[in-house]
């Protein structure tokens, strides 16, 4: 079986509402990818994910450098063609970043690619280690620019779902606000629902080690990306400045990076996406190293759970997923998510397929 085309493409899909944290704002969500097919008339379909910013710069990386490399290669080698692509060119220009992410279209691609050649979903293929099933958390009502009455509001009726997990964000100028809105949520929740905080590297390192703590009388299942996930030892002070887990990981591309920052930084939860980190033959191996130190691996899930729901059923060291419950209509198949646990498909592959009318309805030329 050879690879015999390779087709990019850039979606721009809109998402339900207008959202910001304390990084970044929202009211669109970019998809650039890319399409692999082969002499036997299989196809997989892998992407990453961006704000709608830098798209193109990644579309063209897929063409001008990956995609000559691809054609006329066996599809199913996916650890020999993430080596020649990290490798490649590209390497010399970026080995994060832009690079990385159009390495990680590619890689999702082909393990959707050979998922299906196998007639396996990627959980299967991937590792199996729960019977198709996996616990989510919701990030959906708990956005930055929502006041504390919506945000209660949202947050109950997420709970009132089914979920016993949800996440908010902080990052406020004045750390006491922040307190004070999640005073407000763990009183309306009460003490059952696991309940998470998120800065988006709004604080330096500072402020993270004089304020962590006092967010720990709301018994906070972990603190999330505090401040520049490049600052290794930053997290390490931060780690023992508060009984709080740090998580960190949505902004690492790197197995090495991810291995700093469980062994210097003392992080409690890792959260390697796929979409980053270089597609699944990656993640695969991030999770296995933060297994070895018997840290969770709680991924972000940049794809909007296609291929991470896949991975934290395949996985033993993933407990849970993430969710923001958003354009799943663009999808052949929808996530099938009931009271807060995600029921992954048995369908060959990873997830990844776009229906015809939705790829069509928002490609951008």
């Amino acid at each position: 079986m050879k690879i015999v085309e390779v087709e990019s493409f850039v979606l721009h899909a809109p998402i339900p509402r207008r959202v910001t944290d304390a990084f970044n704002q929202a009211d669109k969500w970019g998809l650039p990818g890319v399409r692999i097919r082969t002499d036997e008339g299989l196809e997989g379909t892998g992407y990453t994910s961006t704000l709608t910013h830098g798209d193109f710069a990644i579309k063209d990386i897929l063409d001008r450098i990956y995609a000559p490399l691809l054609l006329g290669e066996d599809p199913l080698d996916t650890q020999r063609h993430w080596d020649r692509l990290y490798w490649s060119d590209a390497h010399w220009v970026g080995r994060l970043g832009i690079t990385h992410m159009a390495l990680a279209a590619v890689d999702i691609a082909l393990w959707d690619l050979k998922a299906k050649h196998c007639g396996l979903p990627l959980w299967r293929l991937a590792g199996g280690h729960k019977q198709g099933q996996v616990r989510s958390y919701n990030t959906d009502g708990g956005w930055l620019n929502f006041e504390v009455p919506r945000l209660i509001d949202e947050m109950s009726r997420i709970v009132d779902q089914g979920w016993s997990g949800v996440k908010m964000k902080i990052g406020k100028d004045d750390p006491r606000e922040d307190l004070r809105r999640v005073a407000a949520v763990r009183d309306a929740l009460g003490p059952d629902i696991d309940l998470m905080i998120d800065v988006n590297q709004r604080w330096n390192r500072t402020r993270a080690v004089a304020w962590a703590e006092r967010f720990a009388e709301f018994d906070i299942g972990w603190l999330e990306e505090p401040i520049d996930p490049d600052d290794v030892e930053g997290h390490a002070r931060i780690a023992d400045a508060t009984s709080i887990p740090i998580a960190v990981g949505e902004h690492v591309y790197t197995r090495t990076a991810f291995r700093d920052l469980i062994v210097r930084g003392n992080i409690g939860v890792v959260q390697v996406d796929a979409t980053r980190v270089g597609g699944i033959t990656e993640w695969l191996a991030v999770a296995e190293l933060a297994n070895s130190y018997h840290v969770p691996v709680i991924p972000h899930h940049a794809d909007m759970m296609r291929v991470h729901q896949h991975l934290g059923v395949a996985h033993p060291g993933s407990p849970m997923i993430e969710c923001i419950p958003w354009l799943q209509e663009l999808f052949h198949e929808p996530a099938d998510i009931r009271a807060g646990v995600f029921h992954v498909s048995e369908t060959p592959g990873a997830s990844t397929t776009f229906t015809d009318d939705a790829f069509a309805q928002y490609r951008v030329a």
